[in-house]
């Protein structure tokens, strides 16, 4: 990997997006091949409302739309009770919500081939399968939209290297065999915590990256993050990955939930090309059994 200025230089794997059904496999059942380059997910969890203004992601939790609009009221009925000198209190509902993590304090030991959630207990309507070493690494590396051997502008905005070897990163697929759309869970080791990510991907919202002649660019959006009472943080993410040279079936645009549980982070990401509404519902579902998986340590 090399740095020049402000371009750099993630690696030696081609950049090509594949036009219309998504990630397509080597065999029938493996949704993933050499040709999909850009493969990042995002999500707005359930229309939870786009977090503008980065306000919302603070070092102790995150406020939703909702919370802050009963924000004057709950001033309101404060004062009220100060004046009346009463024992008074009121619940504001809401979902839990993570702290940020700043540093990875603790090692999950399960192997992460057992916290995988098995593909049988995918979502209904996305078959899943688990993905060979090779083609996992390859996948994770897509679904940050910048392949390996693709060239950043900002060079600071390119991912992290993708970790390879034995307990570094397990992915599970799912596909929608009528609109072709994925829905992915990825596994990773990681020593950065995902407070890192976040910051990253505030700071980078638009890039271009460049392969072989082929130019893209990949706009990425901070939305409300998922709820998750297991999780040590968590955040969510809106992606698009627009090719100069466009057409039907060419634009990949992918919502993805982020967790992390001490040194493992967890993605589920849902992907497609067709520009239809994502099944928000199947990715909520995927990521809250990932977490509770992997806090539970596999059991």
């Amino acid at each position: 990997m090399s740095d020049t200025g402000s371009v750099r230089d993630v690696g030696t794997m081609s950049i090509v997006p594949h036009a219309g059904d998504g990630h397509r496999a080597r065999s029938d059942t493996d949704p993933y091949d050499g040709a999909t380059a850009f493969a990042p997910r995002a999500f707005p969890v359930r229309r939870r409302g786009i977090a503008g203004g980065h306000g919302e992601f603070g070092t102790v939790g995150w406020v939703t739309v909702a919370d802050s609009a009963r924000k004057g009221a709950g001033i309101a009925v404060s004062a009220a009770c100060a004046a009346l000198l009463a024992g008074c209190g009121s619940t504001v509902a809401g979902h839990p919500v993570a702290r940020e993590q700043t540093a990875v304090t603790r090692h999950v030991d399960a192997a992460l081939s057992t916290l995988l959630v098995d593909p049988a207990r995918f979502p209904a309507g996305y078959p899943a399968v688990v993905l060979p070493a090779e083609a996992a690494t390859q996948a994770a590396g897509d679904l940050t939209g910048v392949g390996r051997g693709a060239r950043v502008e900002p060079g600071e905005c390119a991912p992290s290297p993708q970790l390879v070897g034995p307990d570094k990163t397990e992915v599970a697929v799912g596909t929608d065999e009528a609109t072709r759309a994925t829905l992915t869970l990825e596994l990773t080791r990681t020593e950065e915590p995902l407070a890192r990510l976040r910051g990253v991907l505030r700071r980078c919202e638009s890039v271009r990256v460049s392969k072989g002649g082929a130019m893209t660019t990949v706009t990425t959006e901070l939305v409300s993050p998922p709820s998750s009472d297991e999780a040590e943080d968590a955040l969510a993410f809106r992606r698009t990955v627009t090719p100069d040279v466009g057409g039907a079936g060419l634009t990949q645009t992918t919502w993805t939930s982020a967790g992390q549980v001490g040194d493992v982070r967890i993605l589920v990401t849902y992907m497609t090309f067709s520009g239809g509404e994502p099944d928000m519902d199947a990715v909520d579902e995927l990521f809250e059994a990932a977490v509770r998986r992997v806090a539970a340590g596999g059991r």
